[in-house]
Formats: structure tokens, sequence, C-alpha cells
């Protein structure tokens, strides 16, 4: 099980970390059929605060924030998606 949050004000910049998840999901799904996801989208200020995070948007996996401040190239989300996936299993 993969537990995704996409933090952030909701801004375009949100949506295109959303975009690579998304496109990233898709790979990765192709491999692992099983794979069960939550996506979410947290958007409170005092809820974005408990990670350490400067910038937004934030991408976190499995509570482990692994990018902030900047929008990841799906290459880089597939493989945070993949170790994620291994560690979960």
């Amino acid at each position: 099980m993969l537990n995704i949050k996409i933090l952030g004000p909701g801004c375009f910049n949100c949506y295109a970390v959303e975009e690579a998840v998304v496109l990233s999901l898709e790979q990765l799904a192709q491999n692992h059929p099983d794979l069960e996801v939550t996506l979410e989208h947290v958007q409170d200020p005092l809820e974005i605060c408990k990670y350490p995070i400067l910038f937004t948007p934030g991408l976190v996996i499995n509570e482990k924030l692994v990018c902030a401040g900047r929008i990841p190239s799906v290459d880089e989300v597939l493989k945070w998606l993949t170790i994620s996936f291994q560690e979960a299993a």
C-alpha cells in the first residue's frame, strides 16, 4: 500500500506534481497489478507544518517527505514509488 500526499495550497505546481505522480503510478501498476494507492491533497497549513518542508509543493510517500519546493520528474517519482513499494512489501 502506498500512501501519497501532495502538500501545498492547490496551485499549478501542486497539480503538476499530481500529474507526475499519476503518470508514475500508471507505469508502476503495469508491473504490479496488485498495487493499492491512496492519493491525498493536503492544503491545511497546520497539517503541512507537520513535515520538514520550507517550500511547497511537497510530496510525501508513506509519511516520508521525498521532495519539496520543486516539481519532480516522472522518473524521479517512479524511483521513489518503486522504493517505497518494495519497502512496504
